[in-house]
């Protein structure tokens, strides 16, 4: 089912959740930059290795992990694997479109497609939206799918995911903050100013 980020009063422990998310539409279109400490890179299978604090961006997307395995096919389109180091989360975040929002999340593993325009996180996945530096919103499942395409996010908390770790008791949790008041943040308008009171040399104000 899909459910607003607006409402207050939703069941905090759900098995299979879907939410709206409107992510920065220019970044499917942006390349991908990748750092890392270490490079394998195979030119005939267009596949590359980077391992050791490896950085992706892609316009407003920001992921970090300990190793991450891109491929890319004969249209352009990449394709990435990246692991987070043990004991440790990979790191995903990117802007939402046309606010000073943005939304993060992490999970033991990530894969991205860009053809699919695609996140996975996949065992521990989090996922958290923030208005400015000020978080609101907060979620944990055993795998979360963000589709850019769709701007819906997957949440579930007892997959068969190949890889991934059932959330505890199999749930989904969700902490959500209500949206900003408009009306409450408007300025007051203040009150029209009384007319002015003018003397007349007669009780009922006509000529004398």
């Amino acid at each position: 089912m899909k459910l607003s980020l607006r409402p207050l009063l939703l069941v905090a422990v759900l098995s299979l959740c879907c939410i709206q998310a409107f992510a920065e539409k220019s970044d499917r279109n942006k390349p991908m930059n990748v750092e890392s400490d270490a490079l394998r890179f195979d030119d005939l299978k267009q596949t590359s290795v980077f391992t050791g604090r490896v950085v992706l961006t892609k316009g407003t997307i920001l992921i970090r992990g300990a190793k991450i395995d891109v491929r890319q096919d004969a249209e352009g389109y990449q394709f990435g694997l990246v692991t987070a180091e043990p004991g440790k989360l990979a790191f995903f975040k990117q802007k939402r479109d046309g606010l000073d929002e943005f939304i993060e999340g992490e999970g033991e593993m990530i894969e991205y497609d860009s053809r699919a325009d695609t996140v996975k996180f996949i065992t521990q996945a989090q996922l958290r939206r923030y208005r400015g530096a000020t978080m609101n919103d907060e979620f944990t499942g055993a795998v979360i799918v963000y589709n850019n395409t769709t701007d819906v996010f997957s949440i579930d908390g007892n997959t068969l995911v190949k890889g991934a770790s059932a959330a505890p008791n199999g749930r989904v949790r969700a902490m959500l903050t209500p949206a900003p008041d408009k009306a409450a943040n408007k300025p007051a308008v203040p009150p029209l100013p009384s007319p002015e009171l003018r003397s007349s040399p007669t009780m009922d104000g006509g000529p004398k």
